[in-house]
């Protein structure tokens, strides 16, 4: 089974907490954020990861990679092809043909990734993307029928689902992706008209490290989490 990261960004929002690192290495508790989720693909019978990063950087990803369970193969885009070339591109390096994870390596998440990949082999579709509802960044603020405050409380889980930038992909899915451009646009559009992307729900962890303050919150996940530690080391 193999794998697709998309690794390109250049974790411009973390300033100077990213040490000069692109943002899938940016160091989470003394790992590269990224090896996370490389550690829990291995555990779910990955063992070939391609990892889609910028021109110039692929040893060094093959480098902080090491050691994690699987094989480690980069794609260097030759210039900035948005995520859906991204994918497509980084696809030329599949030793095989067939089903593939793809996923963003700026997260911190606990996807099931067997559970995520039996969901869409059951369906048959094109491309599945996992969804979650986020935590609202907004308090509550309780009112009577006279508009008098009645008190306050966290916002909890918004009533909508997104897009958590983890997908599974078939031939036919990937075939379907633009050589540049995003597939959020352009192919996830085309597949839903056509009913062939799915969905697989995700209620557990998803954190997005954009910013010092997402960065935070990930050092303090994995601080509360040991065992994700675990998981990130070689």
């Amino acid at each position: 089974m193999e794998a697709i990261l998309l690794a390109g960004g250049k974790a411009e929002r973390l300033g100077d907490a990213a040490g000069g690192r692109p943002k899938a290495l940016v160091h989470v508790a003394g790992k590269p954020l990224v090896a996370y989720q490389v550690g829990r693909l291995a555990a779910a019978g990955v063992d070939r990861v391609i990892v889609s990063c910028a021109a110039g950087q692929g040893e060094l990803f093959e480098r902080e990679l090491e050691g994690l369970g699987t094989e480690i193969v980069t794609a260097e885009e030759p210039e900035r092809l948005g995520r859906g070339g991204g994918i497509r591109f980084a696809a030329r390096e599949r030793a095989e043909e067939g089903d593939v994870h793809v996923l963003n390596g700026d997260e911190l998440l606990d996807v099931d990734f067997a559970a995520l990949l039996a969901r869409h082999r059951e369906t048959g579709a094109a491309a599945t993307v996992a969804v979650a509802r986020p935590l609202s960044p907004f308090g509550i603020v309780e009112l009577d029928e006279e508009d008098v405050v009645t008190g306050f409380r966290e916002g909890g889980r918004m009533p909508y689902w997104v897009n958590c930038g983890i997908y599974a992909f078939s031939d036919e899915g990937l075939a379907r992706l633009p050589e540049r451009g995003d597939h959020e646009t352009t192919t996830f559009p085309e597949l839903a008209a056509e009913r062939r992307l799915r969905a697989f729900r995700h209620e557990g962890l998803w954190l997005t490290v954009n910013t010092p303050k997402d960065l935070r919150r990930a050092e303090e996940h994995v601080a509360a989490h040991p065992e994700w530690l675990a998981a990130a080391r070689a």
